[in-house]
């Protein structure tokens, strides 16, 4: 058989699969939505890390002939 009419006898048959989502397409979004906020939640919680230990990495600095970190 050739592959066009292997293709015509499958558009023949009229069989047409329905693969229904687990939750309702905006739910989806929701879920996305949210990931993003805890995520955002976890970059914003590390603002201003470097500045919290300026006196250390300045004590390095002078320790090992380094210019100081600029800030």
């Amino acid at each position: 058989m050739s592959v066009f009419a292997t293709a015509v006898l499958a558009s023949e048959e009229g069989s047409h699969v329905v693969n229904e989502l687990i939750f309702p397409a905006p739910v989806f979004g929701a879920i996305v939505l949210a990931l993003f906020v805890v995520l955002a939640g976890v970059t914003f919680s590390f603002r201003d890390v470097a500045n919290r230990h300026a006196e250390k990495a300045e004590a390095y600095a002078r320790e090992h002939g380094e210019d100081a970190p600029r800030h």
